[in-house]
């Protein structure tokens, strides 16, 4: 079962969203109470829970997707890596073949 933030964002499949609105909350549960019990305003107090929001859960959705990109981009790397691999072992081309070539005639 799915939960639907806003009508669109659909926080089950959508990568970082959970993660994101969690870290949301409990940025405005810290700033709105810590601004609380500094200033006793409570009008005030919800606008910066409102405003620690967006900021933490906007913060941490970029953080995330930063991380998710890098992630991506090392997979790739890595698959593409062991394609080469599987297609130049044993060739003339595969690298390992002349470091083992290489060392057998300086020893």
């Amino acid at each position: 079962q799915s939960f639907k933030l806003l009508g669109f964002l659909d926080v089950k499949n959508v990568p970082c969203a959970r993660e994101s609105v969690l870290y949301g909350s409990l940025g405005s549960l810290v700033m709105g109470l810590g601004f609380f019990l500094a200033t006793s305003r409570v009008r005030r107090s919800c606008d910066v829970a409102v405003g620690g929001f967006i900021c933490t859960m906007l913060g941490y959705w970029c953080y995330c997707r930063y991380n998710l990109a890098q992630q991506r981009i090392r997979q790739r790397m890595l698959k593409e890596g062991m394609r080469n691999r599987i297609l130049f072992e044993g060739s003339y081309l595969d690298p390992e073949k002349e470091r083992t070539g290489s060392e057998r005639s300086d020893s």
